[in-house]
């Protein structure tokens, strides 16, 4: 099963680096309107680095959670898995809690995330007490809670739709 999402991943974020193209309506030879103008409209670019980041994500998928766990043998918590991605997938070294890992990153508004940047949350009634990696599409990855499993979930679910704070990256632009 975690090898077909992956797959499946891979080819989402390669269509995410193709650039579509809007083909024109096409207009009636007899309609009084001028021809319409061909418009494109092009994705956002998902860097070599966020695609890094989002496979090695993917393949946690389903790991159990573990309060302060740092390793996907004995489990992880949210911070605990945004580091060991990072550190893995991109090299980077993080250390700390969710709220020391937004401390790191320069913010990002919610319509400009993009795949690899983290997305925080207030879920303890504490500023940035969790944190996922954003995936695309308005989902992202994070290790829930305690008996839970690694997992993906969309922006937009109203329990974390209410309790999201703020974007970050730690990617170079």
């Amino acid at each position: 099963m975690k090898r077909w999402a992956v797959v499946g991943l891979v080819a989402l974020l390669s269509a995410c680096g193709s650039t579509p193209v809007r083909q024109p309506a096409p207009v009636a030879s007899n309609s009084p309107r001028a021809p319409a103008q061909e418009h494109s409209y092009t994705a956002p670019p998902v860097s070599d680095a966020g695609r890094e980041i989002v496979m090695y994500a993917m393949g946690l998928i389903d790991v159990g959670y573990q309060f302060g766990g740092k390793n996907p043998e004995a489990g992880l918590d949210c911070s605990g898995m945004v580091t060991f991605i990072y550190r893995n997938a991109v090299n980077m070294d993080l250390r700390g809690s969710a709220a020391d890992i937004a401390k790191r990153g320069r913010p990002v508004s919610r319509d400009a995330l993009q795949v690899g940047d983290l997305v925080f949350f207030n879920t303890r009634n504490k500023p940035f007490s969790h944190v996922g990696i954003y995936i695309g599409e308005g989902k992202f990855i994070h290790a829930p809670s305690t008996n839970g499993r690694i997992r993906i979930e969309s922006l937009s679910t109203k329990y974390f739709a209410t309790r999201y704070e703020a974007a970050r990256t730690l990617l170079s632009s």
